[in-house]
């Protein structure tokens, strides 16, 4: 290493921030992580692994933590909710793994941190610290300083923010004050249920979504097999100001699904302890970087759930900011903007994609009666071939 590329302090113990440290370490760069909270997250419910996901978790040594862990689901059902009638089913399993050389996971989030956790702690270039926030910065010539929120100065090579989308060092990195989430006017509710409750009319081995006029369903394996995410995602105007991942009733949950078929409803009565997420989206950054200071993940480009990519999307910048900074033919500032330059084009396509997804899922009247038949006569594998731009994307 020439080019003072020794050690990276990453604020933010998530998926973004280990992947990051787990992709620095295959380069040769030792990192810090700093996590805020007494303990390292592990929040949430499913999540889903596209392709270009899995390809990553292979490269840095964890898909083998999680390969008792996953679903690997056979198709992707999408449902008319009102009616229950299936209006598509697109390939994935052994499909989508012939064409992208990679398989489509679904899993529980804690099990992908817990795997992500595990491989940083075998990792010698890579300290883990709980406690510790990073709230700014000070760029200098060789060197940053990063300062924590009681007193810590870290003065690593590099900083990288991955501490999510409430990130504190955003605005300073971004150098636009007005930068901050705007919520959508959607929250979503999720759970994890027992596969057993599951109705026998309904495929295991799917990833299903309902639509109906303002909301959709979306569930599916995790825990190979084992237990079933189920996620409500509903128009909502009224709890913006509600806590992140606050408790929800079930008889709110089902009150909002009442007009769904009869098997979805009785999927979500099975379901006793919800969680609420309000749904929110920030308009594109015109920077990631500030001398040695870089964003990534939500950080850098919050995604709404639509398209199943906001985690990916942050594992895909992990590997990509540690392969920029391998080029020792620039200086860490050069890297750091290459990489933004890199990634930005992408994640702003992604960002878009999943707000248009969004918008298609809960159409209503005319609108949804003209997608549902589009979607009947669609060729599946041709609709496919359409997300060849997402799913066989590589580092």
């Amino acid at each position: 290493m020439t080019t003072g590329r020794t050690s990276a302090v990453i604020a933010g113990g998530g998926i973004g921030g280990l992947a990051t440290a787990l992709a620095l370490a295959r380069g040769g760069i030792a990192s810090h992580v700093c996590e805020r909270r007494a303990v390292f997250p592990e929040e949430g419910a499913g999540i889903q692994i596209g392709p270009n996901g899995v390809r990553i978790l292979r490269a840095l040594g964890v898909a083998d933590l999680l390969q008792d862990r996953v679903a690997t689901p056979d198709a992707l059902s999408v449902r008319d909710g009102p009616t229950g009638h299936e209006l598509i089913r697109l390939p994935l399993g052994a499909w989508i793994e012939a064409r992208h050389g990679a398989p489509y996971w679904t899993a529980h989030r804690r099990d992908l941190h817990t795997a992500l956790r595990t491989r940083a702690k075998a990792e010698p270039l890579i300290t883990m610290e709980t406690g510790v926030e990073i709230l700014k910065f000070q760029n200098f010539n060789h060197e940053i300083r990063a300062l924590g929120a009681i007193g810590q100065v870290l003065t690593p090579s590099i900083l990288i923010a991955a501490d999510g989308l409430w990130s504190a060092l955003r605005a300073q990195i971004a150098c636009e004050g007005g930068a901050s989430p705007v919520f959508v006017g959607k929250a979503a509710f999720r759970t994890v249920v027992d596969a057993g409750r599951l109705p026998a009319s309904l495929t295991a081995n799917a990833v299903h979504i309902w639509l109906a006029p303002g909301a959709h369903v979306v569930h599916y394996p995790v825990n190979a097999g084992r237990d079933i995410a189920l996620i409500v995602i509903v128009d909502d105007d009224e709890s913006k100001d509600a806590d992140w991942e606050a408790p929800a009733s079930a008889g709110a949950v089902h009150e909002k699904i009442r007009d769904f078929a009869a098997p979805l409803q009785s999927l979500v009565a099975n379901a006793r302890e919800w969680r609420y997420w309000p749904l929110y989206d920030m308009r594109p950054l015109t920077k990631w970087t500030n001398g040695r200071a870089a964003l990534v993940g939500d950080a850098a480009h919050p995604v709404l759930p639509f398209l199943a990519q906001g985690a990916v999307m942050a594992l895909e910048d992990a590997v990509a900011l540690a392969a920029h900074l391998s080029d020792s033919s620039r200086d860490i500032d050069a890297s750091l903007r290459s990489y933004e330059n890199a990634r930005r084009r992408r994640t702003n396509r992604v960002a878009v994609a999943s707000r248009r997804n969004g918008d298609i899922y809960h159409m209503r009247g005319v609108a949804a009666l003209a997608r549902n038949s589009a979607m009947k006569l669609a060729p599946p594998e041709t609709l496919m071939k359409r997300f060849d731009w997402l799913y066989g994307w590589t580092p």
